[in-house]
């Protein structure tokens, strides 16, 4: 992994990625202070987080953390009740969906966002770039003429990620992106992820799978009952998995 990093710098999972603060580039997205619900039942409070160009942020945390609302409010279809959200660099809280889309924001949500009655080469086509993002699936690329509803679980998976690639985002938002899939499409799935950031997308994910996710991220938060409970490099949880799921997970 990483040997596709920006500028020909390899990354490894851990590290700070190629577009590092010290660069002077912003983070793609970062919250201040962030607070968001529904009605009038709170769900996220003082959310602190950035995810910079160049990386994948793992989102980890039990069901229920507020961990899909998050996302959501990143992207645009949760309006913040209090803080701040800055894309790359700019205060959006009452940026619309569409318009973040537009300056390069993309997501990915546990619903698997196919057009069931086309074809994969139908779908892509739809989409500006679809032509390319499909040639990140080469199993999916041998079935461009089967209709969306007749492929299997993992090969939806992949065409729902190829169609949020489609539009060259900056940032990619992923809700619980193997939910439901076999280990090593998981795997799969996965490793284009990182291949993707190492191309200066910056990228936070939410997966449930702890040690995959974290063999192939930069950092990780946790999330508990609408707060960030803890943070750190991949690396650091990677050796204290037992310790992340007793505290956090279980």
């Amino acid at each position: 992994m990483g040997e596709g990093a920006p500028n020909g710098v390899a990354t490894v999972p851990g590290d700070p990625p190629a577009h590092s603060a010290s660069s002077g580039i912003p983070p793609a997205i970062e919250t201040r202070g962030l607070a968001a619900g529904y009605g009038r039942i709170p769900v996220l409070r003082d959310i602190d987080i950035e995810v910079r160009p160049g990386e994948v942020v793992a989102l980890l945390g039990p069901n229920g953390a507020g961990k899909t609302t998050l996302l959501r409010t990143l992207a645009g279809y949760r309006r913040p009740t209090s803080g701040e959200i800055l894309l790359f660099g700019t205060p959006c809280n009452r940026v619309p969906v569409y318009r973040r889309c537009r300056q390069g924001v993309s997501f990915m949500g546990e619903e698997r966002h196919i057009f069931p009655g086309l074809t994969v080469r139908q779908s892509l086509r739809l989409v500006r770039g679809g032509a390319d993002s499909i040639e990140l699936f080469p199993s999916l690329a041998a079935r461009s003429r089967h209709r969306a509803a007749l492929l299997s679980g993992g090969e939806q998976q992949m065409l729902a990620l190829a169609l949020a690639l489609a539009r060259g985002p900056r940032l990619l938002l992923i809700d619980e992106l193997s939910l439901g899939l076999a280990p090593l499409v998981r795997e799969r799935l996965l490793d284009t992820v990182r291949s993707i950031a190492d191309r200066g997308v910056a990228v936070l994910v939410v997966e449930q799978n702890a040690r995959s996710v974290l063999g192939r991220a930069d950092r990780a938060y946790v999330m508990s009952r609408g707060e960030i409970v803890d943070e750190g490099t991949a690396s650091r949880w990677l050796t204290d998995l037992d310790g992340l799921a007793a505290r956090y997970l279980s």
